[in-house]
């Protein structure tokens, strides 16, 4: 068989820019889990839900510390000064507006659309044990809310962004430093040892989390569009009409990736938020309008003036382990392991920005644009089951899938039926934006941190994912979508020792190039005040990042 020039041309791109080591583990990896599933899947799943318990028992306390530090170091960024410093020296790429589309639409979107209609409705049953509130009465309604916004504004977003400005300041205002997950931890692992164990390690979990994370969470909005078709039009798929669904949007999403960020990602994110906004201002307007507006203002009040103990309540002596467990504690792992992901996309997109601008736009403007919309959809679905005007009682009880709620809250409005095929929209297209975004991260990794990965690479990893999600969908019926989650779990809560040491590089970083904050240049932390003659002088640039 003779292979023409440009394909030997292309094939010898992707071999040249792997990192074997990163790429060869990283898809072992995945794959093994996916073969392993199918050899014995009920061993695997039992294995994972005891290594799940185990580490949710000794590192839930860890997981809620990590994020509530990292969330208030990102404020001090946003008004301090270090946030003036820059993402290298050459003018941002993007519009303002597209570069808060796409890190949107490409960090955790999707779940925002699936969980919007749901999870209040969750909190409104069982509530926060914190609050000592009935399930089910009046007051449980706000809370509901304000547990919501609590879990997807600023903590699941710090995550990402913590990552995004540690890479991207190291890789672009330093010498030889790649774009990827370990360079996050540059200060402290020192740039000459970036291709060493301890960064291959860090980047190969990154692709085993990114992969686990990111294809659990396509798994869900695929059965979302799935189940929308099923209720809405009776339409019926047994697995191979969801590997048909899941193939269908895979093929879409490579397209959107191939066509690169400014053609495919750029454009779809800027659409995306657009229906975005008019799904939920619709909701708004059909809704109970007045009483949104006084819950959602309620809710942000509650969850101001709550969020320390919210931030930091295990549970402890009042038998509400379990429930930060199956919720706080879940979210921060699950947001952890697409932080690899989203912190790489964000420095890809963040180059030319201060770090102020990303701060502020990861946990800021992104909050934004989440509060209302789960005020918004979420109150809607909450007030409707409080009042009878609709009946998500079985959804509540575990009965159907969450993802049906989205079609029951949309039937019960007017003009139900646009409503629904303006949300199955949404939904694909989200999807496509959050694959196409972390398929060109995963290539990323697998590259030594190359910004444009070849073709070949990123339809590998495209299809990977793809399979993944449509495997997720099928085994979801079994209870092996359950397993998987926890795996997410397993992989995501030690990327929060990861973002922790991220924000510990940028501090030792910046503190070293542009001066302490809290304590004057010359003060000893340890050891005597008294200067020997022969004793070297102190240096404002860390030795590891001297270029």
């Amino acid at each position: 068989m003779l292979v023409s020039d440009g394909e030997q041309g292309m094939i010898g791109r992707f071999l040249d820019e792997l990192d074997p080591v990163v790429f060869v583990f990283g898809a072992l990896l995945t794959v093994g889990v996916i073969v392993a599933f199918f050899v014995d899947r009920s061993f695997v799943a039992g294995g994972i839900e005891t290594v799940h318990g185990e580490m949710l028992s000794y590192m839930s306390w860890a997981l809620l510390v990590i994020v509530f530090l990292v969330v208030v170091f990102l404020l001090y960024l946003i008004i301090g000064p270090w946030g003036k410093l820059k993402l290298g020296d050459t003018d941002p790429e993007y519009s303002f507006l597209s570069f808060f589309a796409m890190l949107y639409s490409a960090g955790f979107a999707a779940g925002v659309v699936f969980w919007g209609p749901t999870e209040g409705l969750f909190y409104y049953d069982d509530p926060n044990p914190l609050f000592g509130v009935e399930g089910g009465s009046s007051e449980a309604i706000p809370l509901a809310i304000q547990q919501t916004l609590f879990h997807w504004a600023l903590p699941q977003l710090a995550v990402f962004t913590i990552m995004g400005i540690a890479i991207g300041y190291f890789a672009y205002n330093y010498d030889k430093v790649p774009l990827r997950a370990s360079s996050a931890l540059t200060p402290i692992i020192g740039k000459e040892n970036l291709d060493g164990p301890v960064a291959k390690v860090v980047d190969i979990l990154a692709v085993f989390a990114t992969i686990g994370g990111v294809a659990t969470s396509l798994g869900f909005i695929g059965s979302q569009f799935v189940s929308g078709l099923e209720y809405q039009w009776g339409l019926s798929f047994g697995d191979t009409g969801i590997l048909l669904v899941v193939t269908t949007m895979t093929i879409l999403f490579t397209i959107s990736m191939v066509l690169g960020i400014d053609k495919g990602i750029r454009r779809l994110s800027n659409f995306n938020m657009g229906l975005f906004v008019v799904i939920m201002l619709a909701t708004f307007i059909l809704g109970p309008s007045m009483f949104l507006l006084l819950l959602g203002s309620q809710a942000i009040g509650g969850m101001i003036s709550d969020f320390v103990a919210m931030s930091l309540y295990t549970g402890a002596g009042d038998g509400g382990t379990g429930w930060v467990e199956s919720w706080t504690v879940f979210y921060w792992a699950w947001a952890l392991s697409w932080s690899p992901f989203a912190g790489l996309f964000i420095a890809r997109i963040s180059k030319g920005r201060t770090i102020r601008e990303v701060a502020f736009t990861g946990i800021v403007a992104t909050s934004a644009a989440t509060v209302p919309w789960f005020t918004f959809v979420g109150g809607t679905a909450v007030f409707l089951q409080d009042t009878g005007g609709a009946d998500f009682s079985e959804v509540i009880a575990g009965e159907v899938g969450a993802e049906v709620s989205g079609f029951i809250l949309f039937d019960a409005l007017p003009l139900g039926a646009i409503f629904m095929v303006a949300f199955l929209v949404l939904v694909t297209t989200f999807f496509i934006t959050s694959a196409d975004s972390s398929t060109l991260a995963v290539s990323m990794m697998t590259t030594g941190g190359k910004e444009s990965p070849s073709t070949i690479n990123r339809v590998f990893w495209g299809v990977v994912l793809g399979l993944t999600a449509a495997i997720l969908m099928i085994l979801g019926g079994e209870g092996g979508a359950g397993a998987l989650e926890q795996a997410v779990v397993i992989t995501g809560a030690p990327f929060a020792i990861v973002c922790f040491l991220a924000m510990l590089s940028l501090i030792k970083n910046l503190s070293g190039t542009n001066g302490r904050v809290l304590l004057q240049e010359e003060t000893v932390i340890v050891g005597s005040t008294e200067r020997r003659s022969d004793d070297p002088t102190t240096t404002a640039e860390p030795g590891d990042d001297d270029d």
